[in-house]
């Protein structure tokens, strides 16, 4: 699934008003992390991920590493936030109606 640029501002006002229920520390990613933001976007379909000041990654690199192990796709970094997006084909009913209709 490749997000439009339609998709991503919509993706964008959508998380505005979202908590980051994660950080990520000095430590960096591991397999626990992975799987607490893939529960997550199971559920939700949309997180934010706060970076903390201490870690030394690359923002756009940990991005897309966390988008690869997860198959999320990136939908914006800002500042210490990441935005991910995982489309869930079994909820009933998703939060998220893109302007794409190719993402359905």
């Amino acid at each position: 699934m490749k997000l439009t640029g339609a998709d991503k501002r919509y993706l964008r006002k959508s998380a505005h008003h979202l908590n980051a229920p994660l950080q990520i520390g000095k430590e960096g990613i591991n397999d626990n992390m992975l799987t607490q933001i893939n529960e997550y976007l199971e559920k939700h379909e949309l997180i934010k991920i706060s970076v903390l000041q201490n870690n030394d990654d690359d923002m756009n690199e940990l991005a897309m590493s966390l988008a690869q192990s997860l198959k999320a796709e990136v939908v914006q970094i800002i500042g210490s936030k990441i935005i991910l997006y995982k489309k869930n084909y079994e909820l009933k009913s998703s939060k998220y109606s893109l302007p794409s209709k190719s993402n359905d």
